[in-house]
């Protein structure tokens, strides 16, 4: 159902946001933030920015819609769950899995199994991504953090927005390094030749990624990436534009590469502070079985010191 509240600014002050927040318990910051983008929420009948300063005197109308009713279906899809507790989900996606239904994917994605083992999801404004904070790619495997109400959904998508969480992936790429790591400081957007692809561009949106070469091979090399931005195909389009193409990549890599179920792309390590208590947790699990064959292959022909 939809509601409606009718706010008055006495002697608070403050973004518009906060405020709402503050006054409303049952809006996240980040709902809020969608509601005032949407101008669901006006100010003495007028649209303002997130960051307007609310006055004394001022009203502040929040109408909030009826979310878009689910019709996700739960499947009985195994989960590998890595950490579960009231508030979040800690959960090792595997490759070949879409985080959540999407054209082309309207089923047996990461949220269909997660409405089978927990009603417990924050709601999402769209209502197909229940609990989901952040994604990575269908053949990217690895670790993901779900959060299961609205407080811990807004304290972990704080985290991401602020780049206080830890991201860190394995990635086997194409070519060899003659530093033993750096920076990829470069802008991200649509491709402007092909749709289906991002690409470094003049007006893309900030975006950088670290990397630490781990180890060489005869062609190949495996590597540590850190995110400290989550641009769509991050990885995948910044290794592309040094020559260093993630192994396997079927949109930005070669024709001619290692083969495996896509991308040699796996989020190794997720850290974060808990919604509640505010503890430092940190996560690790290991590639994939066809990661770790492939890297023992590359391995026994020849190992670059």
């Amino acid at each position: 159902m939809p509601k409606k509240y009718l706010l008055e600014v006495k002697d608070e002050h403050g973004r518009l946001d906060k405020f709402v927040s503050e006054q409303v318990p049952d809006l996240s910051r980040t709902r809020v933030k969608e509601l005032i983008q949407d101008k669901n929420i006006l100010v003495n009948n007028k649209s303002e920015k997130v960051s307007y300063k609310v006055q004394a005197g001022d009203c502040v109308l929040v109408n909030v819609p009826a979310v878009k009713p689910l019709d996700v279906v739960p499947e009985n899809i195994p989960l590998d769950i890595v950490y579960e507790d009231d508030d979040v989900i800690v959960v090792n996606k595997p490759q070949g899995m879409v985080v959540h239904p999407a054209p082309g994917h309207p089923d047996h994605t990461l949220v269909n199994a997660l409405l089978y083992h927990t009603k417990d999801l924050a709601q999402s404004p769209e209502g197909f991504r229940p609990g989901i904070v952040h994604r990575i790619d269908k053949d990217t495997s690895g670790l993901l953090m779900i959060a299961k109400n609205a407080k811990a959904r807004e304290s972990l998508e704080d985290q991401l927005a602020h780049k206080t969480n830890k991201r860190i992936y394995w990635a086997i790429v194409h070519g060899n390094f003659g530093e033993e790591g750096g920076t990829i400081d470069a802008l991200i957007g649509r491709n402007p030749y092909d749709r289906k692809k991002m690409a470094v561009v003049e007006n893309g949106k900030k975006a950088v990624t670290h990397f630490k070469v781990l180890e060489q091979f005869k062609g190949f090399s495996l590597i540590e990436c850190q995110l400290e931005t989550g641009r769509t195909h991050q990885i995948r389009v910044h290794l592309d534009y040094i020559g260093h193409a993630v192994a396997g990549d079927p949109l930005y890599g070669p024709r001619k590469t290692l083969k495996g179920h896509g991308q040699f792309l796996h989020a190794k390590v997720l850290g974060f502070r808990h919604p509640q208590s505010g503890k430092w947790m940190e996560f690790s699990v290991e590639p994939p079985k066809i990661f770790q064959d492939t890297l023992a292959q590359l391995e026994k022909k020849q190992v670059i010191r």
